[in-house]
């Protein structure tokens, strides 16, 4: 009855020699490639406390693929070149000149993408103001339509735009379509099902499948984005969803939130960044012909693009350069407040200054 004891005790000490090599390489890839303290901790216990287990979980959420492969499809554009040579001191006036000049060069920097003088900027209140004036936009489109979302139902709403987008391609018009492989299965039928059977061109973010396996859950495209003609686009906290229409009292998953519409030379660095993300899934990196935008306001805009590629952190570096200048106040407006430690430091010591911050 006890002969099985020494191979039972073999086996543990192989299963335990493999968890500690296991762990020992991936303790190396997180020390390489990890530089939040806290993410460093984190996945090195949940590697040391769940055996085998946590190297699987690291391998499966904690692995940043897309920078990787972003490294290798990235081609320079015209927008990723540096700071602008434009001199933006007649353009930056007023009393508040001296300390937004400085914020312009240090944002220049961070990004590598220039700021754009000449803008049109409106605001737009819920669907009730944004999805109107959206359809109407993609309605007068003639060359190109670009459209990006996190989220794309196919309720009342979601069936509007996919009209929409069937309407112009029907025209003749460029048009493409990117939904998140995540964001979109919160909806039946698929919005980029529905959108292949009316002929419009889609393309899903990195979508989770078995088969060739892919399971960057954690790695997400949040962009909604809509540029037509390189002339007027739109961008904000919206996606496609009959549940951003906040007038609807009998909704009761209703969101309140803002877009916004612009026209003027930003518009070509919106469309650029659609087109780096385009590019990024399909591998079609065909180059966009578009004429120059001409001044539409006199807005300074600036596109920064953040996410799990190689702009990782930018927006976080631009916002902690912000708060560190403010001298009056602050005011913060987000559904998800999770500040890294960086940030948090940044608005105490402004609260500590005087700076009021709401």
């Amino acid at each position: 009855m006890l002969t099985g004891l020494p191979n039972l005790a073999n086996l543990s000490l192989v299963l335990l020699l493999a968890d500690l090599g296991l762990v020992g390489a991936v303790a190396v890839h997180i020390l390489l490639n990890k530089h939040d303290p806290r993410a460093i901790i984190g996945w090195l216990a949940v590697c040391l406390l769940t055996p085998f287990i946590g190297a699987l979980l690291y391998f499966v959420f904690g692995i940043n693929r897309v920078q990787t492969r972003a490294q290798r499809l990235a081609a320079r554009s015209p927008f990723t070149t540096g700071e602008s040579p434009l001199d933006l001191s007649h353009e930056i006036d007023g009393e508040h000149a001296s300390e937004l000049l400085p914020l312009a060069r240090i944002a220049g920097r961070i990004t590598g993408r220039p700021l754009l003088a000449g803008n049109r900027v409106d605001c737009l209140h819920d669907g009730e103001q944004a999805y109107p004036a959206m359809l109407a936009a993609m309605a007068q489109a003639r060359e190109t339509l670009f459209l990006a979302s996190y989220i794309f139902d196919t309720g009342a709403t979601g069936q509007r735009f996919i009209a929409a987008l069937a309407a112009a391609v029907r025209r003749g018009v460029d048009v493409r379509v990117l939904i998140d492989g995540v964001g979109q299965l919160s909806s039946r039928p698929r919005a980029s099902r529905m959108l292949r059977d009316c002929g419009v061109p889609v393309a899903r973010f990195i979508p989770p499948r078995l088969v060739p396996p892919q399971f960057s859950i954690n790695l997400r495209n949040h962009r909604k984005l809509l540029v037509v003609d390189g002339r007027e686009g739109y961008t904000g906290g919206m996606n496609i969803s009959h549940d951003h229409l906040a007038a609807d009292q009998t909704n009761p998953k209703r969101i309140t939130d803002l877009h916004f519409r612009l026209q003027g030379p930003i518009v070509g660095a919106m469309q650029q960044t659609f087109l780096e993300d385009w590019g990024f899934i399909t591998e079609d990196r065909t180059p966009v012909s578009a004429t120059p935008a001409q001044r539409e306001g006199e807005a300074c805009c600036r596109t920064i693009v953040d996410g799990p590629n190689e702009d990782l952190d930018q927006m976080i570096r631009v916002l902690t350069a912000v708060i560190c200048a403010a001298r009056h106040r602050i005011g913060i407006m987000t559904p998800y407040f999770l500040p890294p430690n960086g940030l948090l430091t940044a608005l105490r010591a402004a609260a500590l200054r005087g700076v009021e911050v709401t």
